[in-house]
């Protein structure tokens, strides 16, 4: 679906809701109490300004009795198979933000990753899994990195554990190539990256990753990622307390000076092992 049918989908949804919660007697604010979201919510998910996560959708089905059709609507337009289904809503969000900040302990994020540095993180994850599957979820990687070309690209600003640095995924070849192309884009100034130190010590977001989001035309969005698990925070008083908690971790992480030449030694070092075995 292109991304124009797939907004056109999306305003049927927003006008499919308007219609049947006026048909149901219930302003915005009084769904939004119902299915716990702020009416100013309901009215862009009507607007098509912003898209409800599925567990949103379900309970809109509940509460205007409408058989299911929120559902269906969202899997079709979100359920896309090259992703995994707790992060295709935050995929969909991502390619609209006009800024999005990121935070990686363990792994280079998707948009950074390289062809063959995300095959070695599928495969790891899909140990018996055919080579189709695995090349769908790459493609759709490589997809999402296109957002970073252009003009129209979002500022994006990522912090990096030095535990992404350390662990050798994919071998010391694939990992010189991965961390060659984050300080390429350092460098082209497409994202500005810092790395956080083993000597920092303990850290803010010590359980996992996090991704905040900012829109031209909606509220902020924090998404945290666990082990099969994924969630889009957009509770005003959660994302603010997220930022404050990614502000902590730029100050404590090097700055993007130092931390260029930090990466470009780990890859130099890659390099020299891969080019010993």
């Amino acid at each position: 679906m292109s991304n124009g049918s797939r907004q056109a989908a999306w305003e049927f949804f927003g006008q499919e809701l308007k219609r049947r919660r006026e048909d149901a007697g219930l302003t915005q604010v009084e769904l939004g109490i119902q299915v716990f979201v702020s009416g100013g919510y309901i009215g862009q998910f009507e607007q098509a300004i912003r898209k409800p996560q599925l567990d949103v959708a379900q309970r809109i089905d509940d509460i205007l009795q409408s058989d299911g059709i929120f559902e269906r609507m969202w899997r079709s337009l979100i359920d896309d198979h090259r992703y995994a289904e707790y992060f295709a809503a935050a995929a969909e969000l991502e390619a609209t933000a006009t800024e999005i900040c990121e935070f990686a302990p363990a792994l280079v994020p998707g948009l950074l990753q390289t062809a063959d540095y995300a095959r070695a993180i599928t495969l790891s994850m899909n140990r018996f899994a055919e080579d189709e599957y695995i090349e769908e979820k790459v493609s759709g990687r490589l997809e999402r990195a296109q957002i970073l070309q252009g003009a129209t690209r979002p500022v994006y600003w990522v912090i990096l554990h030095e535990n992404v640095l350390r662990i050798p995924v994919g071998g010391p070849a694939v990992m010189a190539q991965q961390l060659a192309h984050i300080v390429a884009l350092a460098q082209r100034r497409v994202v500005v990256m810092q790395v956080l130190p083993y000597a920092a010590g303990a850290y803010a977001i010590m359980t996992g990753q996090l991704k905040l989001m900012r829109f031209e035309d909606a509220p902020p969005t924090a998404y945290t990622e666990a082990v099969y698990s994924g969630n889009l925070l957009d509770d005003p008083a959660v994302v603010h307390r997220s930022q404050t908690a990614y502000d902590q971790l730029r100050a404590a992480a090097l700055s993007p000076e130092v931390s260029l030449p930090l990466v470009e030694s780990a890859a130099e070092d890659y390099r020299r092992c891969a080019s010993t075995t």
